[in-house]
């Protein structure tokens, strides 16, 4: 497999300008000068997400003149939502999309993609920001299954949410505050789950937006089971009624 990331101020406007799937750039704090001018107003016009991060972590990632700049390139493309929607209902099927709301361990991420593509989903749907991104460490970890379901990145979950709701999909959401079981509903029709982060689970507005939120019941006494494994759960009681 290729390697995760380039580095130097022209490496990296040039593989822009090629189109190459870029997932983030780190960007050395307080770096100045003219081409540092022209790569930062290129990642803005493109809307390509960068972060400002100590020379510290540069010098750690990279033992050559990185000149403040190194970009993490995906080795696979994204998807657009709309036309990876459009292209589920053209085919006659009903979608059955992912949405992964700040998920950011990539191993996880892996799994789940791997685990989506054995039940049928169409799409997994990831945010920008704070989220485990398209790497080689996921794409083996997902044992190739990358290679094989369309991963969407956009701008925010919300968006996205009312997106789906607008093409007529419905919006599930798992959360261990509900009252609802899981086991307890009969799903068909264009649906989507959203799955949120062992740490702060869905975000408040996701869940409003939600048509339904659900919990997977457990007699054990640990509350909480890791988010691959509970996605598995969601998506074999989801995936049970596909078309």
């Amino acid at each position: 497999m290729t390697r995760d990331f380039i580095y130097g101020i022209r490496s990296v406007l040039e593989a822009i300008s090629e189109g190459k799937t870029i997932n983030k750039v780190l960007v050395q704090q307080g770096a100045k000068g003219d081409l540092f001018g022209e790569l930062m107003d290129t990642l803005k016009r493109e809307k390509i997400v960068f972060q400002r991060v100590p020379i510290q972590k540069l010098n750690h990632m990279v033992k050559k003149n990185h000149q403040g700049v190194i970009a993490m390139i995906s080795p696979l493309p994204y998807h657009e939502l709309d036309h990876i929607i459009q292209e589920i209902y053209e085919s006659g099927k009903d979608p059955f999309v992912l949405m992964l709301d700040r998920v950011k361990d990539v191993r996880n991420f892996g799994a789940i993609c791997r685990t989506a593509e054995c039940f049928g989903v169409n799409a997994i749907v990831i945010p920008s920001k704070e989220s485990a991104l398209i790497t080689n460490d996921a794409i083996k970890t997902s044992a190739g299954a990358l290679y094989k379901i369309p991963v969407c990145k956009v701008y925010n979950l919300q968006w996205a949410s009312e997106f789906l709701q607008g093409s007529g999909l419905h919006i599930f959401s798992i959360s261990e505050k509900s009252e609802k079981s899981i086991y307890e509903y009969k799903f068909s029709g264009p649906k989507a789950l959203i799955m949120g982060s062992e740490e702060d689970g869905i975000s408040k507005n996701l869940l409003q937006l939600s048509n339904q939120v659900f919990k997977v019941p457990m007699k054990g006494t640990i509350d909480s089971l890791n988010v691959s494994v509970a996605t598995a759960i969601a998506l074999y009681e989801m995936g049970r009624t596909i078309n």
